[in-house]
């Protein structure tokens, strides 16, 4: 008992220091920010975070609750920015077929829709913090949204690109919407890119070949549309090899000062060499690390290889987005703007929870993406990259004390600038609220809907269900009321795609 005391006391003192450090209002600009490269550094006043398991683990107390009270009170992960998740649930439902519950990440979900949150002048990020009540007694959400600068601000300003895109031409990339799709999207991008961009072409079937070296675009367009616009399907998909070749041809066309990415376009069913995305891409670590050569993979298809994909992209320090007709332009010409520059490398976010407001909470979904919580400075532990024009949304599932009144959680997110490896954080904070989720911000309220949809195609036999998530057909409405509120399309979207799953349901 002694020790759980001085434990909560520690606690305590540790996110009263924060609340110190951040102000008491859940805002963006609600917290400091520090430069200090320690491992294990101090959280919020100096007090260290405590040294004890992560959170979030099984518990006798927790009973008949879904979610178990974590001893230590704080959650960390790694930042992401994927979205492919939601892209290929919406392209399953649309051709009649419920998604594998496997590929359903919420995290995806929600940050595949717009948000609000005010952005900072420069590298690094905002940090918003706010909370709404569900219809189950004594349970919240609770939001964390991280946000970069514009990518509108400074677009001619970026650094130039060095662009190398690994396409699939396997047997499998003939489906209508697939390697058809990507040629007119690179083509329509080439268009885009500046004149002091450079691009390279690799393409893989059983084989790999580099079909085009780096090019500067400048008065090679027609070059560079030839070489997309003379890409054949073929034979088996050695991804491993299309991998390995990108990232060669990559090296080789190192531009110092400019941001080198391969770009893997892919369905990702890998079926000829090596298929283990770990030892695909440890045969080309020293180029990711020395190099700081990122991947963006982009998937396409109706059957798609979801988990290879996301694999290979959190492994090579980026993300991934799946496309089919009705997205590839705005993936191709306006995402991977974004995803040209970088604002920050190894970004991630840590949550303290007040045990003196908060009996139990659950982080809802980044179950790929979670670090420890003594790793939260070790700058040595990866974490997420991140560009410009980004948001990131967390929703966390959290059951208040009866009656509780203060101060409830502090987030903090720590990074490194991508070009000095300087950390810095930023952090805000959270009060104790009343208000109601359908009475909650707008974009709130999409996240709610988006994490509940998520849930629902993942439920199965799982008894573990978000708390106060509506039926199918009460999202739907719900979702119908914003997208009109919003005059966001993409919100749209959304209802018409829960109302699908509803009707595969019945």
């Amino acid at each position: 008992m002694e020790r759980q005391r001085t434990r909560q006391v520690m606690l305590a003192l540790t996110v009263a220091g924060g609340l110190l450090l951040t102000g008491c209002g859940g805002g963006d600009d609600g917290g400091g920010s520090s430069a200090d490269g320690a491992k294990g550094g101090s959280y919020g006043s100096g007090f260290p975070a405590p040294d004890q398991p992560q959170g979030e683990q099984n518990s006798e107390e927790s009973r008949d609750d879904y979610v178990t009270p974590s001893p230590d009170y704080l959650s960390t992960f790694a930042l992401d920015v994927d979205t492919a998740s939601y892209g290929y649930a919406r392209r399953t439902l649309a051709e009649g077929r419920r998604p594998d519950p496997s590929t359903i990440r919420p995290e995806e979900f929600v940050n595949s829709f717009r948000q609000d949150y005010d952005r900072p002048d420069g590298n690094g990020f905002t940090v918003t913090v706010d909370g709404a009540r569900t219809a189950r007694d004594d349970w919240s959400l609770v939001r964390v949204g991280l946000a970069t600068r514009s990518a509108q601000d400074d677009a001619d300003d970026r650094p130039p690109a060095a662009l190398t895109f690994v396409i699939d031409i396997s047997g499998s990339m003939s489906e209508p919407g697939r390697l058809d799709l990507a040629q007119r999207s690179l083509d329509t991008m080439t268009e885009r890119l500046r004149d002091d961009d450079s691009v390279a072409l690799v393409t893989f079937s059983d084989q790999a070949e580099t079909v085009l070296p780096m090019t500067r675009v400048g008065d090679h367009r027609d070059r560079i549309h030839r070489a997309i616009d003379g890409l054949e399907p073929t034979y088996s998909t050695n991804l491993g090899a299309g991998v390995e070749t990108g990232y060669e041809t990559a090296v080789d066309g190192l531009r110092e000062g400019a941001t080198n990415r391969v770009v893997l376009i892919s369905d990702a069913l890998a079926n000829d060499g090596e298929t283990d995305p770990d030892a695909i891409l440890d045969r080309i670590d020293t180029a990711r690390r020395e190099h700081g050569i990122t991947l963006f993979g982009v998937g396409v298809g109706s059957d798609y290889g979801d988990a290879l994909m996301e694999r290979l992209a959190d492994k090579g320090d980026g993300h991934t987005v799946y496309v089919s007709g009705d997205d590839a332009e705005k993936v191709f010409c306006e995402q991977l703007p974004q995803n040209i520059d970088l604002t920050a490398r190894d970004a991630k976010a840590q949550v303290a929870f007040d045990p003196e407001t908060v009996a139990s909470f659950r982080l809802i979904g980044y179950d790929n993406r979670r670090v420890a919580d003594d790793d939260f400075r070790d700058d040595r532990v990866d974490g997420g990259e991140v560009g410009p024009g980004h948001t990131v949304t967390a929703l966390y599932a959290v059951r208040t004390r009866p009656g509780a009144d203060g101060h409830l959680a502090t987030a903090t997110v720590r990074w490194q600038d991508p070009k000095t490896r300087a950390p810095h954080e930023k952090s805000a904070a959270l009060e104790t609220f009343d208000g109601s989720l359908r009475d909650a911000n707008p974009r709130f309220q999409v996240d709610a809907v988006a994490a509940y949809f998520a849930d629902a195609l993942r439920d199965g036999d799982r008894n573990d269900r978000l708390p106060g998530r509506p039926s199918m057909g009460e999202l739907a409405d719900w979702a119908d009321r914003l997208g009109d509120r919003t005059e966001d399309s993409a919100v749209r979207q959304l209802a018409d795609t829960i109302r699908r799953a509803r009707h595969l349901a019945d």
